[in-house]
């Protein structure tokens, strides 16, 4: 038994950034414990090669219950230092203000994009950008692909948008949040900026902060209503660390929930049926599941294409289709590699363009599958399970469709579509494709939401407390009550930057 005055489960990104900013005040004594391990290997250095982090020991591998029409989809999580921020594709984009003040008027003051916006900047350094609304000295480097390292399906594309009205943003997580943008990315120098590498490593050498990889946290510690430590197993030998303060639990939309569950933190009913004692009966823990269900269009071509230096991915367009409310909630992006859905043959060469519905309507849950925290919760997105989610995505790749036929695009780029081939044309054929072929933007979301004490499908309350427990926090994806409609990275260095000063009054 080891005793500090935080304790932070997981080294996730919300986990890094807490990690360091709760160390600086050298009086407080900080455990940062981590499932995976340590190494930094070339594939999380390497923009290019973050493919290779699937299905890794870095990756917990998770997959899915049957989703739509498609079966089981892969779910990749990050176990590492730096967790999902270190084997992801390196997109640094905020969600539209919309969302955050949605946010606060749904019942979390103090959430809205203007009470954020802070935290947003304090997190990164994005060269170039307009300075009132983006960070210029934040920990997490960020910036576009520059002009002449763009590739040219990517710039092709992005012309061909342009040419079918679709409009142009200069910055999607600046002014112009709506359009065809180049998006920034948290890559600089040629290198990943991981959060284990912006926040984590220069932490390090503090004698107040211990970093623990290789541990799974099995349990929180509970008593008289109060969250007293965890429980972990390091090399298989259980352990335990006291924590005099908070636990703050950074395990993401997924790892979360389970982690609260585990601990008879979350529906009495079915925690009981699995014979595990109940510490607060929330009914909500893994309910209100988001993430942004995709679909591909995939296109052959007659030789290779050059190698994406980047993120195999560069730019992104937020548009709205006849469904949209506040904000956007189409993305477009190509995926520059041969690929196909799960199940279907990639071409020898080519690329596809990908379509994702970034306000979805849909809902899901994480649940436990035993009582054995070793055991992978089941994971169900809801994929399309409103209908409303397929006519989107239908919008999507008619746009896609539109696109690549102008002549900004076919004058560049030859290509064949291989999935879900040209005769694919009537509205039945290509929602039967669509639920047939939808995959995840990998965003899980919103499975710990936060709202105020008075509403009964709130897990924790604005200061972040698990409801009903004191000395607990969650900070991470799980929280928002509303997935952006972005990929979440930036939103939730955000929330964890939050986080710190919420639990140390320091703004």
């Amino acid at each position: 038994m080891t005793e500090f005055d935080y304790i932070i489960v997981g080294a996730g990104t919300a986990g890094c950034v807490l990690a360091a900013r709760l160390s600086e005040d050298p009086a407080a004594r900080v455990l940062l414990l981590e499932a995976g391990g340590a190494e930094r290997t070339r594939a999380m250095t390497m923009p290019d090669a973050w493919p290779d982090l699937l299905g890794s020991a870095a990756d917990w591998a998770d997959v899915t219950s049957a989703q739509a029409d498609a079966g089981p989809v892969p779910y990749p999580r990050g176990r590492a230092l730096g967790g999902s921020g270190a084997i992801n594709a390196m997109a640094h984009i905020r969600g539209h203000q919309a969302v955050y003040d949605g946010w606060a008027a749904a019942g979390a003051p103090g959430w809205g994009f203007a009470d954020l916006l802070p935290y947003f900047r304090r997190s990164e350094h994005a060269e170039g950008r307009d300075p009132s609304v983006r960070g210029t000295t934040g920990p997490v480097q960020v910036a576009a692909v520059p002009g002449p390292d763009r590739h040219p399906v990517a710039v092709a594309f992005a012309q061909a948008l342009l040419q079918i009205g679709c409009p142009a943003s200069d910055d999607l997580s600046g002014s112009g949040q709506d359009g065809v943008a180049w998006a920034d990315l948290a890559i600089a120098g040629g290198r990943r900026v991981s959060p284990a590498d912006a926040y984590l490593a220069p932490a390090m050498g503090r004698p107040n902060l211990t970093v623990s990889p290789g541990c799974l946290v099995t349990g929180l510690q509970v008593r008289d209503d109060r969250c007293t430590g965890v429980s972990y197993l390091r090399d298989g030998t259980l352990a335990q660390a006291r924590a005099s303060e908070e636990v703050i639990v950074c395990a993401g939309a997924v790892g979360s929930p389970h982690l609260l569950l585990l601990s008879g933190i979350g529906p009495a009913r079915q925690l009981r049926d699995l014979g595990i004692d109940l510490a607060a009966d929330l009914p909500s823990v893994g309910r209100n599941f988001q993430d942004h269900p995709v679909v591909l269009a995939c296109y052959a071509t007659p030789e290779p294409l050059p190698r994406s230096r980047y993120n195999h991915g560069e730019m992104y367009a937020a548009l709205r289709s006849p469904l949209a409310g506040a904000c956007p909630d189409l993305h477009l992006f190509p995926i520059l590699l041969p690929a196909a859905p799960a199940g279907r043959q990639p071409p020898d060469a080519g690329y596809a363009l990908a379509a994702s519905v970034v306000a979805p309507d849909s809902r899901g849950t994480v649940q436990l599958a035993a009582a054995d925290p070793q055991m992978a919760p089941v994971i169900n997105p809801g994929f399309l399970r409103d209908g409303r989610d397929t006519d989107r995505l239908e919008a999507g790749l008619v746009l896609i469709r539109q696109a690549t036929a102008c002549l900004a695009f076919f004058s560049q780029i030859r290509a064949a579509e291989a999935h879900p081939r040209p005769d694919v044309t009537t509205g039945a054929r290509l929602r039967a494709w669509i639920r047939g072929t939808v995959g995840s933007y990998w965003h899980p979301a919103g499975t710990c939401r936060m709202g105020p004490d008075i509403d009964p499908d709130a897990v924790v309350d604005p200061q972040l407390r698990v409801r009903g427990i004191t000395g607990l926090r969650v900070a991470d994806a799980s929280v928002m009550p509303v997935i952006p409609n972005a990929p979440l990275n930036a939103t939730v260095l955000a929330i964890a930057e939050k986080a710190a000063s919420l639990i140390t009054g320091r703004d």
